[in-house]
Formats: structure tokens, sequence, C-alpha cells
């Protein structure tokens, strides 16, 4: 029996009453959503304290492409406001937000778990313990262009998901349930370390606490060129392995049979994960909720196949993410609330939705 066969009737069995798309529908969607994308971002330049005609911003950012020539009509200050304040800023958000989904969707898929979401293994609490650690030190070192602050978050969030990984392995396998559990304990350790470092060193305690729940404030290009090498290369290696982390939604052993090397499948799956989900939390912070709602509104709209379900999470992601960015930078301008608040004002909801859907098979 084909992999195909054994997912439909894995399918059939779960749930015979969900009625998805057809796959000329779901590139239909990808379209779209591509669409959308694109205009969220003209609309999200135009979004702030200086507002800026539609038209304006279009004439601008159409008069930076070659061979396209626009006489200006604008002052150099709005170029500035648009090209250098609000596009990396909504660039990286629309990034941020990809990589959140597409990571959420990724370990939900590999453990089988729908509370699963990008943080489960540590990512999070080993990224805030090296930012907080960032914070404290008394220095201002640059490195691979980054600042203090992020250059830590990432390196901390690298280290705490192979320490996660080393401590899981038995041998050459690695028990999805043994990764789980490393993941808690060794979260709760970092977040003791947190607290305590937060606790003894009250004069950062406002810049910890802002950077903890989130925000693109003060981004520059500089941010969107460290992340977007990781994304690019992340999503792609995603993308590639969708078809087998449909098998492995059967089961490990089924999988196996089926022809895949699970456990390299594992490695590169949790590698490619960590990776975008590392470089996006290293400048943001942590925003909670967008790595298990996006993926599960997908779910429910377009289907459980992960072949159109991870390129389909990237888009909302990024979509989801810019638009709650305009939220958090208008709601209370010209003060900013930080994004990790939108997100769970939305998330915690339709979370609470997802627990009440028990008729709805997720996948």
């Amino acid at each position: 029996m084909s992999w195909q066969q054994a997912k439909l009737s894995h399918t059939n069995q779960a749930a015979p009453a969900a009625v998805y798309p057809h796959r000329r529908g779901r590139v239909y969607a990808i379209f779209g959503l591509l669409l959308l994308f694109g205009v969220m971002v003209a609309f999200a330049t135009t979004v702030g304290s200086v507002r800026i005609p539609l038209s304006t911003t279009i004439d601008i950012l159409l008069s930076k492409l070659p061979l396209i020539d626009i006489t200006p009509h604008w002052t150099s200050a709005l170029e500035t406001i648009i090209l250098e304040i609000r596009l990396p800023r909504i660039i990286l958000a629309g990034l941020v937000g990809a990589a959140l989904a597409i990571a959420g969707a990724t370990y939900q898929g590999l453990f089988r778990n729908p509370l699963a979401d990008p943080y489960l293994i540590g990512v999070a609490q080993g990224a805030a313990l090296g930012a907080v650690v960032g914070f404290v030190l008394p220095i201002d070192w640059q490195g691979l262009g980054l600042g203090t602050v992020p250059l830590f978050a990432f390196i901390g969030a690298l280290l705490s998901v192979a320490v996660v990984y080393t401590v899981a392995r038995v041998g050459k396998v690695m028990p999805v349930t043994t990764l789980i559990l490393a993941g808690v304990a060794l979260g709760a350790l970092l977040s003791s370390i947190v607290s305590f470092l937060i606790i003894t060193s009250p004069e950062q305690i406002h810049g910890i606490m802002f950077w903890l729940m989130g925000s693109f404030s003060l981004t520059h290009w500089s941010e969107v060129a460290f992340v977007l090498p990781y994304m690019a290369v992340g999503v792609g290696v995603l993308l590639v392995y969708a078809r087998s982390l449909n098998v492995m939604q059967l089961g490990e052993e089924q999988a196996q049979q089926l022809g895949i090397d699970v456990e390299k499948l594992k490695l590169i799956l949790l590698t490619a994960a960590t990776l975008v989900t590392a470089a996006a939390v290293s400048f943001v912070g942590i925003i909670g909720f967008v790595g298990i709602i996006i993926p599960h509104a997908v779910r429910l709209i377009w289907g459980p196949d992960y072949r159109f379900l991870l390129p389909l999470s990237v888009l909302v992601g990024a979509i989801f993410l810019i638009l709650t960015d305009i939220v958090a930078r208008t709601i209370l301008a010209p003060s900013e609330v930080p994004i990790g608040i939108i997100t769970a004002f939305c998330g915690a909801p339709f979370f609470l939705y997802l627990l009440r859907r028990r008729t709805k098979v997720l996948f």
C-alpha cells in the first residue's frame, strides 16, 4: 500500500466529515494570499504617526525598481519614513510571522501533537536567557552585524535546543516523548535563571520585559538581512520534506516501512525549524501563539496536507503578524504596545475554541 493510500485510509477513519478544497483551490489560495501579502505591505507603510497616501507609497516603492522612472513628487522625509523606518519593520514582521507559523506547523506534524509550538523544546527560554545576559553584561559588542542582545539571544536559542537534543538522544534514536520532556525540563531551568537575573538587575528590567513581550520597534535593514537567509534556507528545507512529513502522520513505524529514514528526518526538520525560529526571536523577542493558531487555522480551512499546509502557513503567518504589528503601533499611538500582548489577545480565544472543537480532527 502506497503512502497516499495509507494516508487516505487514515484520514477517512479519523475524520469522515472533513471536506477540504481540491488541489486547484489550494493553489489558488496560495496565489491569493501572495497578492494579499503585497497589499498588506503597501497598506502598512501608510499607517503611522505620519499619514502617507497609498498612491505616494506605491510611487516611492516603484521608483526604486530598475527600469522605472517616476518624477519625485514627495519630500525626502517621506521617503526616509517609508524606506528606512516602516518598510524594514514590515518586512521583518512578515518574516517572523512566517518563521513562527511554519516552525509551529512542522513541530505539530513531527510530534503529532496539536499543542506543539516553535518554543516547545527550549528555543524561547534559551533566547530569553541569552537576551537577558546581553542586557545585563556591561558591554556593547558587535558581531556578525548584530548587537549584543540579539546575538546572545540567537546563540542561546541554538545552544538550548542542542542541549535538549543531546539529552534526549538514546544511541541513534531520538524518542519524541523524551525530547519533549527534556525541552520542558530545560525550559523550566532556563526560565528560573532568567527570573533570577531580572530580579538582580532592576535597572534593566524595563528593557528586558519589553523584549520578552516582543516588539518590532527600532528595526533596521540589517536585521532583515540577517533573518532572510535563515528563512530562505529553513523554509526551503521544510518545503522539500513536506511529503515526508505527511507520511510521518501515519506513525514512525509505518513511515519507516514506507521507506522514510525517520531519525534522519527528525534531525533535518528540527534543525531547519529551530534555525528559522532562533533567527526570528533573536531580534523581536518572544511572540506567543502565532506558531499554534496559524497552522491550526490553515488546517481547518485547507486541510492537513503538508505540501500545502506549510506554504499556506508561511503566507498566513506573515500577513497575521503584519496586521497585529499595525495594531500594536497604532492602538495607543504615539505609545507602542508589545506585540506579544496583541497576539496573545487574538490567540488565546482561538486556542480555547480549538480545545472545545472536539468533533473536528486537526490531523
